[in-house]
């Protein structure tokens, strides 16, 4: 068996593969008509879709700070951690945007489907609180499920109370309101750490009690070196695990603790996650509280997405007879090897997974683009060969050894800057330029795979078969 006949095994299988992948629920591509005599044509993508496409929410977080009390730089980082709890959320192609000069923090979720968890989970400032309380004894069971005043709350207190828009909208009422303090002292409780000392938090589930859920932590070095001076002082005595001023638990210190521990509580599944989640992506810098919200539907519509398929299939039929009719033989090579790409380049969509929005199908057409130029330039490079007198097998080997270096260069230039917009699109405000660097440097890799290797293996089979054909004739390689 030839190498070419090897490649053909291995280009059918992988095409196969693809196919059966790109085409979810076992291919369901449906064409129907809504009675008005056009037909409608509909592909099922069982993938994530960005907001333009299915819609989703939108929410406008305000800085709960005077904004003399934080920086640019503090917003920005909060923009961080907001994005970081959205992106274990599970949510793609999440929009989030610092407004400058506002304080405020605009986030678009795309295809929420439980927005009052999202806002939850992004909004709460998960201040986790160790919290000494050496002394009390029998009392400490009196506590369990209360709301204590710390001194780190205070702190943060203090400076939430200078901010006029709390004063105004009468937003959070001091905490010494409904908040117990140490019956010893008559004072707040102190808080030994919080949970900026922490180094990572995972849920788990609690094989001593019946259905409950705990979370593991770690410590930092600046944690440990906090935690485990208290803790060895303070072994057979409680010390509080307090959750946004509500006291989870207390448990008795048994020994030092300068790497990490666990957090018990009456936690479900869900509350343990949540909870992981939000003490792994940090506690916000800057407290937010929520503006507004609102579902957004999708921009673009059904009937829009339609016509885009639609046009996007038009567009590749036009291309496919041009090469046909242009290139003949070669342009025949040159379609196949062009359904080859749009279709591993579905299926990788799919695995990866790409969110598909507007900007990823732009740089998947232009990924289309850049494999028929490829095709173009080295069937113009054969054509040069064909006319100095050469035969058509060396007319073949010629052109794709002359025109990889052009192909290969210009597609590894471009790649560069698809993973400069990349590495741009990870900044707050800019995740929508992620989509299309990814579909395009997708393309353009795939590129290098079929303009060269694909249409290469069919051309020279075709050759094969067709035996004297190609090479009495000029008229079918294209010249």
């Amino acid at each position: 068996m030839s190498p070419h006949f090897r490649w053909l095994l291995i280009i059918v299988l992988i095409a196969a593969f693809a196919l059966r992948v790109s085409l979810p629920n076992g291919g369901d591509l449906v064409i129907d008509s809504n009675g008005d005599g056009v037909p409608e044509i509909a592909l099922s993508v069982d993938q994530p879709l960005g907001l333009d496409l299915v819609g989703g929410l939108r929410v406008l977080l305000r800085a709960d700070l005077p904004p003399e009390q934080f920086s640019a730089e503090d917003l920005g980082q909060t923009a961080n951690n907001v994005a970081r709890r959205i992106d274990a959320l599970g949510v793609s192609e999440a929009t989030i945007q610092v407004l400058p000069g506002s304080g405020r923090i605009l986030v678009e979720l795309p295809g929420v489907s439980d927005p009052e968890q999202a806002v939850r989970t992004i909004q709460q400032t998960a201040l986790l609180e160790f919290v000494d309380f050496n002394g009390l004894g029998a009392q400490t069971q009196d506590f369990a499920g209360q709301r204590i005043l710390t001194t780190a709350q205070l702190e943060i207190q203090e400076q939430r109370t200078q901010s006029l828009a709390d004063q105004v909208d009468g937003e959070s009422e001091p905490p010494s309101r409904d908040a117990l303090v140490n019956p010893l002292t008559r004072q707040p409780f102190t808080t030994v750490m919080t949970g900026a000392g922490l180094q990572a938090a995972v849920a788990g589930f609690d094989q001593m009690s019946a259905g409950n859920w705990l979370i593991q932590f770690e410590l930092n070095e600046d944690g440990g070196a906090v935690f485990g001076p208290f803790t060895a002082n303070s072994i057979g005595q409680p010390m509080a695990i307090v959750l946004d001023g509500v006291v989870l638990s207390a448990p008795i210190i048994q020994a030092e603790l300068t790497s990490g521990g666990v957090i018990t509580g009456d936690f479900s599944e869900e509350e343990a996650r949540t909870l992981a989640l939000q003490l792994r992506s940090g506690a916000l810098p800057i407290p937010l509280s929520v503006e507004s919200t609102a579902q957004v539907g999708a921009t673009l519509g059904q009937e829009s997405v339609s016509l885009s398929i639609r046009a996007g299939i038009i567009g590749v039929i036009t291309v496919l007879v041009f090469m046909l009719v242009y290139y003949r033989l070669p342009g025949l090579a040159a379609d196949l090897a062009l359904l080859v790409f749009i279709v591993i380049n579905l299926a990788l969509f799919r695995l990866i997974p790409v969110t598909v929005t507007l900007p990823a199908i732009t740089g998947f057409l232009i990924g289309i683009g850049t494999a028929v130029d490829g095709n173009i330039l080295i069937f113009e490079r054969i054509k040069e060969e064909l006319r100095v007198g050469k035969s058509v097998d060396e007319a073949l080997n010629a052109g794709f050894d002359r025109a990889w270096t052009s192909i290969r260069d210009s597609n590894v230039s471009t790649i560069i800057i698809c993973i400069i917009l990349f590495l741009f699109g990870q900044t707050p405000g800019a995740s929508i330029v992620s989509g299309f660097a990814v579909t395009l440097g997708l393309g353009l890799v795939l590129n290098l795979f079929t303009a060269v290797l694909v249409t290469r293996t069919f051309l020279h089979l075709f050759v094969a078969l067709l035996r004297n054909s190609p090479r009495q004739s000029r008229w079918l390689p294209g010249v």
